[in-house]
């Protein structure tokens, strides 16, 4: 059986079509998945017989919300997905004063196996459908009866390492007749799959690239992100060239502040001395705790004077607000006391 949110848009029409349907089937049948039907009995302008056709070999896939907490801070909206085969993702939706955006996961688990993560710790059980990639905003879109505008895919699992889905699903999230996202309104968090990353740079997709470097060295790195045992900081930064060359987006890094590992004012300067030239962005991210792990984060004045160091060696760096706080709104912690 077919997912029809698998399918890109022209593919659709060709599918339609090679069951003798007409050219015009398909933007009725795109408009209603993306306006979220859960079945076919929904498209109620699509007649029985074409919908008796679809039937023997397609459905609409869904995601049942288990369960859903509103922070009282803020408002972000944090969900527990169920997939049709019982395993749970995570999206969150937050607010800010331009919009929407949605975080959405890519992966059930992750086998990247950051040490600071919770989303990697029980690892990889498979990957998600463009389709599955898609419900995640088709749905809390749906739930909230608010627009969507901007989309992170910095959620459950890592993006390069699902790299067919995650390119089909930017293809219909952005498409007119669906759900109309812009792509410079969509960022991809990487946490370094080189081979990935090059791919990207050929795809001619004006999204940002964001990428979790998280240390200034292979000594640092190497003992909080596995990753980095395959892909050298070296290799990594010479693909994040690659990429701005290409493109012509500026690259954002991530940096997950972790007290007395990678904060100090040393820390700071090999940084700023590493991304130099590029134009980037530093998103400092005082690390999340995770029960399992031994990592805290640093006191307010410590990560100021981080960000500060950055600022005036010339690099341009915030301090992500930290949202959902009361309603576990990080990265795979949902997730993980649920299972």
């Amino acid at each position: 059986m077919i997912d029809l949110k698998d399918f890109e848009f022209d593919e659709l029409t060709e599918y339609l079509k090679s069951i003798g349907e007409p050219k015009f089937r398909a933007a009725q049948i795109f408009s209603w998945l993306y306006r979220g039907a859960k079945s076919y009995g929904e498209m109620t302008d699509i007649s029985k017989k074409t919908r008796e056709k679809l039937e023997k070999e397609t459905y609409v896939s869904t995601l049942k919300i288990r369960e859903k907490y509103v922070s009282k801070l803020d408002g972000t909206v944090k969900y527990l997905f169920e997939l049709p085969d019982g395993n749970c993702i995570e999206s969150v939706v937050m607010r800010y004063r331009h919009g929407l955006t949605i975080c959405i996961s890519s992966q059930v688990g992750c086998r990247m196996g950051c040490r600071f993560c919770a989303s990697t710790i029980g690892g990889l059980y498979r990957n998600l459908t463009a389709g599955e990639i898609l419900n995640q905003v088709i749905f809390a879109q749906k739930d909230i009866g608010e627009r969507i505008s901007n989309i992170v895919i910095m959620g459950i699992g890592e993006p390069l390492d699902n790299y067919d889905n995650i390119i089909k699903f930017l293809h219909n999230v952005n498409n007119e007749k669906g759900l109309n996202i812009g792509l410079r309104h969509i960022t991809l968090s990487t946490c370094g799959v080189v081979p990935g990353i090059y791919d990207l740079a050929k795809e001619n997709l004006p999204i940002t690239l964001t990428i979790s470097l998280h240390a200034p060295s292979d000594e640092i790195r190497d003992t909080i992100m596995p990753i980095n045992h395959k892909y050298k900081i070296s290799e990594l930064i010479e693909a994040c060239k690659n990429y701005f060359k290409a493109t012509g987006r500026r690259i954002s890094f991530e940096y997950s502040l972790i007290h007395g590992v990678n904060d100090s004012a040393e820390h700071a300067a090999e940084l700023a001395r590493l991304i130099k030239g590029m134009g980037a962005h530093v998103n400092l991210i005082p690390v999340n705790k995770v029960e399992e792990r031994e990592y805290e984060k640093g006191s307010k004045k410590e990560i100021n004077a981080f960000r500060d160091k950055l600022i005036s060696l010339g690099v341009n760096a915030t301090v992500r607000r930290e949202l959902g706080s009361d309603i576990s709104a990080s990265c795979g912690q949902l997730r993980k006391r649920v299972l």
